[in-house]
This record gives C-alpha cells, sequence and structure tokens, in this order.
C-alpha cells in the first residue's frame, strides 16, 4: 500500500497528553492495575509474560508498563515523547518496584528511526493508542514493528477510519489545542452529548446508566473522564481501516493472530500480530 506523507505538526498544536496521564494517576487504584493485567493478557493470550521482553511504545501513564511487570516480564522498557508521560510512569516505577532495574524508562519518539532501531529486538512489542497521536503514524508503525524478534509479538491499536467523521474530529481536535477558550467551549458542547448518547443507549438496552460509570474501569483500567478528554484534544490525529493496517504489517513479515474491532464505530481497532521465525 501507499502510505501518506507525515504532517507537520507543531509542538504547540500537540494535546498534552503527559498531563491528563497525571491527573489519570490519582484515580490508579489496584482494582485499575489488575484491570490493566487482565486486558493485557486476555489479547496476548497467556497468562504470563515470564521471561520474555516487553517495549511499552508511548508509555503514557505507565500503567501498562506496571501490568507487563507484574505479570512477570522479564525485562520491560518504556519509553514516550512526552516528557511528563515518562514522569508517570517513573513515578509508578518508584511507587510499585523503586529497586528494579528490569523496568527502565526514558524519553523517546516511535517516529524516530534511528532511536527505536537503538532499542534492538523485543519479545513483546505493545503500544495502545499512540501511534496515531505520533504525527507520521505509519512511519511509526514501520519502526515499531521493526523492533519485534523474529517469532515476536507486535500489539497495537489505531484509530478507526470512519471517512468524513474522522475529518470533523480532526478539526475538532485541532480547535481544542488553540487555547483555553476553544478547550472549555468544546469540553461543554461534547460532554453533555456523550453523556446523553451513552444514557439513551443504556436505556433502549435495558441497563441502569449509572452501571457505564461504575464499570468503565473495567476497560483497560482506565477513566471514562480522561478518555474524554483524551478524546476531544488528542491531536495529531490519525486514522486506518483494520484491512490497511492488516496490509502494512502483514508485509514486514506479520500475521495477525487477534483482532478486536470497534464495529465500525469511534474508536480504536486492536490488533496482534506474531512475527515469523
Amino acid at each position: 500500500m501507499t502510505t501518506p506523507a507525515a504532517p507537520e505538526v507543531d509542538l504547540a498544536d500537540r494535546f498534552q497528553f503527559g498531563e491528563n496521564w497525571w491527573s489519570f494517576l490519582k484515580t490508579l487504584d489496584e482494582s485499575r492495575i489488575q484491570e490493566a493485567e487482565r486486558s493485557l493478557s486476555t489479547m496476548l493470550g497467556r497468562e504470563s509474560l515470564a521471561g520474555l521482553t516487553f517495549l511499552d511504545v508511548g508509555c503514557g501513564s505507565g500503567l501498562f508498563s506496571l501490568a507487563a511487570v507484574r505479570l512477570g516480564a522479564a525485562r520491560v522498557h518504556s519509553f514516550d515523547f512526552d516528557p511528563m508521560s515518562v514522569a508517570c510512569a517513573e513515578s509508578l516505577r518508584q511507587r510499585f518496584f523503586p529497586r528494579s532495574t528490569a523496568w527502565t524508562i526514558e524519553q523517546g519518539s516511535a517516529v524516530d528511526s534511528a532511536y527505536v532501531a537503538s532499542l534492538g529486538a523485543w519479545d513483546v512489542v505493545y503500544s495502545w493508542g499512540v501511534l496515531h497521536h505520533t504525527g507520521a503514524m505509519w512511519r511509526a508503525i514501520g519502526n515499531v514493528a521493526g523492533a519485534v524478534r523474529p517469532g515476536g509479538t507486535l500489539f497495537i491499536s489505531i484509530y478507526n477510519d470512519q471517512g468524513l467523521l474522522s475529518r470533523f474530529w480532526t478539526m475538532i481536535k485541532r480547535a481544542y489545542n488553540t487555547g483555553l477558550p476553544a478547550r472549555a467551549l468544546i469540553t461543554a458542547v461534547f460532554v453533555p452529548v456523550f453523556v446523553a448518547r451513552g444514557a439513551a443507549r443504556d436505556t433502549l438496552e435495558g441497563h441502569n446508566p449509572l452501571r457505564r460509570y461504575r464499570d468503565y474501569r473495567k476497560t483497560r483500567g482506565m477513566s471514562m473522564f480522561h478518555d474524554w478528554r483524551d478524546w476531544l484534544g488528542g491531536y495529531p490525529f490519525e486514522v486506518a481501516k483494520p484491512e490497511e493496517i492488516f496490509e502494512f504489517v502483514k508485509s514486514r513479515g506479520f500475521m495477525m493472530e487477534r483482532l478486536k474491532t470497534c464495529a465500525g464505530g469511534l474508536g480504536c481497532n486492536e490488533f496482534v500480530f506474531h512475527r515469523s521465525a
């Protein structure tokens, strides 16, 4: 497939992902960590990561690096473009594994081919909801795929391409990052829409609308409020159809093991690939 040119994105236009993650960590408890572990082991199809190396690309809060360590990974390396996200991961390491030398954390970029190549080959390369925020998604996917050792696993998630609707959200996200007035207005308009949409869906399906908020932590241990903020402001923003991701990664010597889609709607499609030996 032909990959589009990477857009140039000014640092001032980027969403402050790290600030959102730092706020999220205030909500982190044991149940959220356990949900993160469960979701990771379920998609990877293994209960333990014992003896495996784990590369967390765009580590964000550091939650899934923590999950990998707790699942027994022999070595975990976390990196993120955002220095505050690096600080988030470091705070979790200090909190849970302060003496660990097997968990390393640093600042780095998935679109920096030389940096990613310098990290070597890994048993599991993980990047959930990150590569579409780099400003050069296809280059980033190619870089992280190259970090998977022969016989290893690549686990990525990428925003679903909804055509014109995705173009609409791109405009909203760019506007969100222009300043506080735009952020306040966009939040005031769309959060009630999200709440109303969820309540209507739950009512039609015969569910208690409040259960959606109570149980949201079961979605990978995440927080609905912080995910809403991430969705509204998450720029750079790129999307892809599942078949585009499949063909791109397949051409690099991978076969898909597991696929979890968002049924053509808003959100991420999740892919687990195995690299041939």
